[in-house]
């Protein structure tokens, strides 16, 4: 299936129906949803000046400090480099925390790959990066966790000319999913989408509900659905144990960008909140939402 841009379709149109409840879903979204307001509720993440309202964790640092200046600010994009970093490596994986956590949300996003892999970086983080969600806040991780308990949109890209490397894959630190049908018990999921060369800029698009449905959107194309993202499985090392609940499914978290040695850059974030007031009633009623909050609800 693919997708058009979403300022010019109504956001229930974007979710097929893959079984009852997703279909009743799909109704929901349809009904609920005017085309004339499609745009409304869209939040840029990045100011385009700074990186205020982020935080950066490193592997071997503490919450905060943003070792190396990994994250920087430059022509309107965020930016991964490690230009001030030292041989080796020593395994520097690090996040940037977008600060206000979300429960069900559509994010989009620009990515493209640049430059070379930083030596001494893991051969499988060549052209690899992403974007997690439903992660721990950093503040909660120990200094030597290397990742966030999370689910991660992998984003990779072409390495060999005529071998398919797709992206908008899904990988599990510390987490599972269910997909089709059952938990699955592999680290990362491939996604059905093309193969990206070089430095061009891809188009990727997260359409999360809390525990329940995810889909993953690579230039317009449905690529990847799963559904009941929950703690569980392994990779993930270094954490506080008892913040890994196995079993525990994850409704909301923190949303990060990823640096593991390959320089990226990332622009036109943003992000549309799709759980709030759905009484037309309320003075803070919005027709996009597709999740309902009464106690969020607000009358004059």
């Amino acid at each position: 299936m693919y997708y058009r841009s979403l300022s010019t379709k109504p956001f229930g149109q974007y979710i097929p129906k893959t079984n009852f409840l997703l279909g009743a879903l799909f109704a929901l979204l349809t009904n609920n949803v005017s085309a004339q307001q499609s745009e409304d509720g869209w939040v840029d993440m990045f100011n385009g000046e700074n990186l205020d309202g982020w935080t950066a964790k490193v592997h071997h640092y503490e919450s905060g400090d943003n070792f190396g200046d990994t994250f920087r600010v430059k022509d309107d994009m965020i930016i991964v480099r490690y230009d001030q970093y030292e041989e080796p490596f020593n395994d520097r994986f690090s996040h940037l925390y977008y600060d206000q956590p979300f429960s069900d949300f559509h994010l989009t996003m620009q990515y493209r790959f640049v430059g070379e892999l930083f030596p001494g970086a893991p051969d499988y983080t060549l052209k690899n990066s992403g974007i997690m969600f439903h992660s721990q806040d950093p503040r909660t991780m120990l200094k030597d966790q290397d990742w966030p308990i999370s689910v991660e949109m992998q984003f990779l890209a072409g390495i060999t000319e005529g071998e398919e490397r797709p992206t908008g894959n899904m990988c599990s630190p510390g987490t599972d999913v269910v997909y089709e049908g059952k938990v699955d018990s592999r680290h990362c999921i491939n996604s059905t989408s093309d193969t990206y060369y070089g430095d061009q800029w891809v188009t990727a698009e997260l359409v999360v509900y809390h525990d329940s449905l995810v889909t993953h959107i690579i230039n317009g194309k449905e690529v990847l659905q799963y559904t009941k993202p929950q703690i569980g499985g392994g990779v993930v090392n270094g954490f506080d144990s008892t913040l890994k609940e196995d079993g525990k499914p994850l409704k909301e978290g923190l949303i990060a960008l990823q640096s593991e040695g390959q320089p990226i850059d990332f622009r036109n974030m943003k992000i549309r909140n799709l759980k709030g007031c759905m009484d037309p009633k309320a003075a803070n009623f919005k027709d996009y939402y597709v999740v309902s909050n009464p106690g969020a609800c607000s009358y004059d």
